[in-house]
């Protein structure tokens, strides 16, 4: 992962020994929720790091746990990652997006922060955050996730929405944080100068940590023969997942077993993965709702992420660390962090997908060489090395604000 080099921001740490940083973070959900999918995972990935460093981490969220379950009513306070989360009372929600009234009160209690994070988009919590950090002067960071772009669904409304409404989410930011230069490319074609974008990307887990874990029961769970190849999907059952092509890949090669790991989006797919599973038999659906699935990884003879569009893709990163031969498309930000013979890429196409889920099952040498790739990336593309180039962004952030507020204050 290079440096981001974009003008006018330093790409060097300041000082040897910086004072910690006040970080507020604002998201539509938070852990232990997995409703999110990976960038739930991602947050405390940096979360962590930021807190070791001797920087304090506040987080509001909402109390949105899944998409199934009513979000509690009560406010309560956490200790997540080393973070004070404050998950406020949300008695309205649509999917994800949760109405939280008490957080203009939330806020005024809040310690003044340095800089605040606000992680996605569209949503009530970080559209209001952000508008506050503009009306109080608090430099703030900006990650829409993959989704600043209008596409899959209601593509009418959130333009219209976003040319209004949430207008100064991304104008107002001091930065904006994307996971890929892909990413990038789609922001600064919705408007965004491109001055304020970097590409800080998201790391790949400790394969230490992931390849341990090779010691599963899925066969057994799941009635799978010894000798039947395994493919493994893990990530939310959505529209735009790619899922309908690892249904006929599953479909086609009528020995290998198919593994849908992950929460239902409520997009109508699970209805897709339900009918295949009473079809073939050789369809299993595996819900996860809570702690991330990587004792499953290493039991797959191939992972696929064959999505029409991500901004990153932790799950492919995931794994890859854990050793097991991965297939990601184009599509995916993350194809543009593996070297060559590292994963395998694929355009978003059925029949590309099928034929790369077909050509990696039937060659052994190349699945290995897959395997020993995707741990020299993670290897190379490690979770720290990201969290330097957030604290980067993070305090050009905070001195840029109080450069021009000294200059305010003297003319």
């Amino acid at each position: 992962m290079t440096r981001d080099a974009t003008p006018g921001w330093s790409t060097n740490l300041t000082p040897m020994n910086p004072r910690p940083l006040r970080i507020l973070f604002a998201a539509p959900v938070w852990a232990p929720s997995r409703a999110f999918g990976g960038p739930v995972v991602a947050a405390g990935e940096l979360v962590r790091r930021l807190v070791a460093r001797g920087n304090d981490v506040d987080v509001i969220t909402t109390t949105i746990a899944d998409l199934h379950s009513r979000p509690p009513l009560r406010s309560s306070l956490g200790l997540v990652d080393g973070a004070n989360v404050r998950y406020l009372s949300t008695p309205l929600r649509y999917r994800w997006m949760g109405i939280t009234p008490t957080l203009p009160f939330a806020l005024a209690r809040l310690n003044r922060p340095d800089v605040a994070h606000v992680f996605g988009f569209r949503d009530p919590v970080t559209t209001g955050v952000a508008a506050w950090c503009r009306i109080a002067h608090v430099p703030y960071v900006f990650e829409p996730l993959g989704m600043f772009e209008p596409r899959l669904r209601k593509v009418l409304l959130k333009r219209l929405l976003d040319a209004t409404l949430y207008r100064g989410v991304a104008r107002g930011a001091t930065a904006v944080v994307v996971a890929s230069a892909r990413e990038r490319e789609a922001v600064i074609a919705c408007g965004v100068k491109a001055a304020k974008v970097h590409v800080r990307g998201n790391g790949f887990p400790d394969p230490q940590e992931l390849t341990a874990d090779g010691d599963g029961d899925l066969r057994t769970r799941l009635s799978i023969p010894a000798q039947a190849p395994i493919i493994l999907y893990v990530g939310r059952i959505a529209s735009g997942k790619g899922i309908e092509h690892l249904l006929e890949a599953a479909r086609r090669i009528p020995e290998a077993h198919l593994v849908i790991a992950g929460p239902d989006d409520r997009h109508g797919t699970s209805d897709l993965v339900r009918a295949a599973e009473q079809a073939t038999g050789r369809i299993h659906a595996l819900p996860v709702t809570e702690e991330p699935p990587h004792d499953l990884y290493p039991q797959a003879d191939v992972f696929v992420l064959a999505s029409e569009g991500e901004s990153f893709g932790i799950v492919a990163a995931e794994a890859a660390a854990a050793g097991t031969p991965v297939i990601v498309s184009d599509r995916c930000g993350i194809a543009g962090c593996f070297e060559e013979g590292e994963a395998l890429i694929v355009p978003y196409d059925r029949e590309a997908v099928v034929a790369g889920v077909r050509r990696v099952l039937g060659d052994a040498d190349l699945r290995a060489r897959l395997a020993r790739g995707g741990l020299e990336a993670a290897r190379r593309t490690s979770w720290d090395r990201v969290a330097d180039l957030q604290e980067e962004i993070y305090r050009a952030a905070a001195s840029r604000t109080a450069a021009t507020k000294s200059s305010m204050d003297g003319s």
